[in-house]
């Protein structure tokens, strides 16, 4: 059997293994092993090579932005700042056409801004914006739509864990990355604000027609010290995270650091975090980060396999010898993206897609940056999509309400599936919505 043929059945094992439920950590690591081991006929070999690739795989201090950035996350979602978040939106933004659920998106941007997990995005602004706008007269498809859409942010807008592993799987610079996310965030979250206003607008039978929802005061002195009270941490938050990053006071790791201490402040001030949940947050955060660096070490093994295979050389050379650009190369990959997004979990999918596409994209003189950009959304389109929808999963498991069926939050999610796939197409068309700030 050629390298080749060992590369291609390597792929649909991967897939089948996750597929049928195991971890894509060990199907990557088991499979890996077993390649290596019909290619150089030797498991000695096999399991050394392995083995040098999980030790230098996480060695570095750049892993350390991996724990700060989650910690910050979950203290952040355990002081309930979602919900000053989407109260101060709601001030604002409530009495617009859709103002509950623009509201709700422009929170969910702030939100991300902080956090960087779209599935806490989803967990915590289930609980308190689909409520709400049920209330006021939308749907349930609409309200959880809504919701599963925006959540996405959390991994497109600045810090993100999918751009860490992006990342490193590219050996692109994190704080480069977290830098051309800005520009491709706000664009999806304008875009989703306008799709919102649209909808509302032209297609009340999907999004129900709503009352005026109950707007607090924005003028007087008792206003402005209640919505300086509930902005302030934010701004604080970022401001010392995005503000030190850009200014070039802070590597993302040591702006993580700062960023995770500051959330630890300002939990314990508000008095929404005591010693007792700080410990429970710490040891969820080491359960998280066990699982990210296995994840890093198995797709360094993966890396290393399909190098071997002569896989990843062999694309490279059939794609442009086929001749047909840049484009053309970026319509494929990105529909092979969105069809594994219909079966698999985004981390699984980077996993898998990055080493191939990677030499793919370099012989083309793609910029990788960018390449990550349109990568990470085009995998985050996987998270609203059945029947996997990871996003749309948490939002229906959140709700806990046996009246809302599984089929309604698909629904709900599809026209914000449809707003992330126009919004992809203006950043594959215009680079410089990515690129513009580096």
């Amino acid at each position: 059997m050629s390298g080749f043929e060992i590369g291609l059945w390597s792929l649909g094992a991967i897939l089948f293994l996750i597929y049928t439920g195991m971890h894509v950590a060990i199907a990557l690591a088991l499979v890996s092993f077993f390649g290596i081991w019909i290619l150089r006929d030797n498991p000695e070999q096999a399991a050394r090579i392995l083995s040098l690739a999980a030790r230098e795989s996480i060695s570095s201090y750049l892993f350390g932005v991996v724990p700060l950035f989650v910690l910050m996350g979950l203290v952040v979602s355990r002081a309930n700042i979602g919900r000053d978040t989407f109260d101060v939106a709601t001030r604002f933004l409530g009495k617009l056409r859709g103002g509950l659920g623009i509201s709700t998106v422009g929170a969910n941007a702030i939100f991300a801004s902080i956090t960087g997990i779209s599935i806490a995005s989803a967990a915590v602004f289930t609980k308190i914006a689909v409520p709400e706008m049920m209330r006021a007269g939308h749907t349930a498809k609409f309200s959880t739509g809504v919701v599963v859409g925006s959540s996405i942010l959390g991994m497109l807008l600045p810090p993100s864990l999918l751009m860490i592993l992006y990342g490193i799987l590219a050996e692109q610079s994190v704080g480069a990355l977290f830098i051309a996310g800005i520009g491709p965030g706000i664009l999806v979250t304008v875009v989703f604000c306008v799709g919102i206003w649209l909808m509302v607008k032209y297609w009340p039978g999907f999004t129900g027609v709503a009352t005026t929802p109950d707007v607090y005061d924005t003028k007087g002195l008792a206003a402005v010290r209640e919505v300086f009270s509930k902005l302030a941490p934010i701004v604080v938050l970022v401001g010392l995270v995005l503000g030190g990053l850009y200014g070039g006071i802070f590597t993302p790791t040591e702006a993580g650091a700062v960023g995770a201490l500051g959330a630890i402040v300002i939990a314990f001030v508000k008095r929404r975090l005591t010693p007792k949940v700080l410990w429970q947050v710490t040891i969820e955060t080491g359960h998280i980060t066990a699982s990210v660096c296995f994840l890093i070490i198995a797709a360094t093994m993966y890396s290393r396999m399909l190098a071997l295979t002569g896989l990843p050389t062999f694309l490279t050379g059939w794609i442009v010898g086929m001749e047909v650009g840049v484009y053309g190369f970026l319509l494929f990959y990105i529909a092979v993206l969105v069809l594994l997004g219909t079966i698999l979990d985004s981390s699984s999918i980077l996993l898998i897609t990055v080493p191939l596409a990677l030499p793919v994209a370099q012989s083309l003189g793609i910029d990788l940056i960018w390449f990550g950009m349109i990568t990470i959304l085009a995998v985050e389109i996987g998270l609203l999509t059945p029947p996997m929808g990871l996003s749309v999963f948490v939002v229906k498991g959140s709700l806990d309400d046996p009246n809302v069926p599984l089929r309604d939050v698909f629904v709900g999610a599809a026209p914000f599936a449809v707003l992330m796939l126009f919004a992809l197409f203006l950043i594959v068309l215009f680079p410089s919505i990515t690129l513009g700030l580096l």
